[in-house]
């Protein structure tokens, strides 16, 4: 006759996986209670509103009454609106002016600051202070600079035997006068990145280079710009999407004028959503701009990756 059933019993290794589980199960719900306060704020202050103006882009909304689906009415509007063509081209001619000056001139003053020269700390730390300052203060500061009438600009050059000049109040002299602060204040930036890039230069391979002949030009030209040049995309891609969301500087000087001489999208945005109160056409700009920004982006790293293979195969 067969015996009485045997108890079933549970092996070492599978007691082993059940507490491995409830380990993991535990440490989940520790690492989630953590986490989740920056989840909150990320999904509060950045996916919902995100979520949100794109379908306001879609509608007609003044803000206070209720508002209405129009499609794509908004898009359809910006592409016949002289104002935002206009803001447009001003946001490009601020970027093609400010960016390739702000790569060469940090550029040139990172060179000369890797060199080994005297109060060298001092000269670093004076050109990477205002990139410190907000905007508003450096709007506020320049704005006393450069006034018409009672401005310390004009004062010089009147002692200098130039005619006043009207600056931010000069539809021809704003925009220039416009880059001329940012690269002020953005300059700083550039010029440590590159430090960091140019002390990461191999010293055997500009040994080398040396050995073979090569002079400072072909030295910078077929050695440090190579190897610095992941960097100088990065600087590309930062400073155009700082160039195309420039705002407080605007704000703060020329509030877009004069005659829109330096109206730009953001500064469009923000006036069309809080100013004229039709915030769905505000949020068409916006998404058209995160568009743009997207497709920028997009390109540069395509670039970026093909640079990074050829240098790869070139080391090789």
């Amino acid at each position: 006759m067969p015996g009485p059933p045997k108890p079933f019993t549970v092996s070492d290794h599978e007691l082993r996986q059940r507490a491995l589980r409830r380990s993991r199960r535990h440490e989940s719900r520790t690492a989630w209670a953590f986490i989740s306060p920056s989840v909150l704020v990320i999904l509060g202050l950045s996916i919902v509103p995100t979520v949100w103006s794109l379908l306001l882009s879609f509608q007609a909304d003044d803000l206070v009454t209720p508002s209405r689906w129009v499609g794509l009415d908004n898009y359809y509007a910006l592409t016949k609106d002289p104002h935002f063509g206009q803001a447009v081209r001003n946001t490009l001619v601020y970027t093609a002016l400010y960016v390739p000056l702000s790569i060469v001139l940090g550029l040139g003053l990172a060179l000369v600051l890797n060199q080994r020269i005297r109060l060298v700390g001092l000269y670093r730390t004076l050109i990477f202070v205002p990139f410190v300052v907000s905007a508003t203060a450096q709007g506020t500061l320049f704005s006393f600079i450069l006034d018409p009438q009672f401005g310390a600009a004009n004062a010089v050059l009147h002692a200098l035997g130039v005619s006043p000049q009207g600056f931010f109040t000069d539809p021809g002299q704003a925009m220039p006068v416009l880059v001329a602060v940012t690269l002020w204040s953005g300059l700083g930036f550039c010029v440590v990145v590159y430090l960091a890039a140019l002390q990461d230069v191999p010293r055997p391979l500009i040994e080398a280079a040396r050995l073979d002949g090569a002079g400072r030009w072909h030295l910078l030209r077929h050695v440090t710009l190579p190897t610095i040049a992941p960097v100088s995309v990065f600087l590309v891609l930062w400073q155009t999407i700082n160039a195309l969301q420039l705002f407080d500087l605007v704000y703060v000087t020329t509030k877009g004028g004069p005659l829109g001489a330096t109206t730009v999208i953001v500064y469009f945005i923000w006036e069309q959503a809080f100013k004229n109160f039709t915030a769905g056409y505000g949020a068409a700009a916006a998404y058209v701009l995160a568009v743009a920004l997207f497709v920028i982006a997009a390109g540069l790293r395509v670039v970026r990756g093909r640079e990074g293979r050829r240098l790869e195969g070139a080391t090789r």
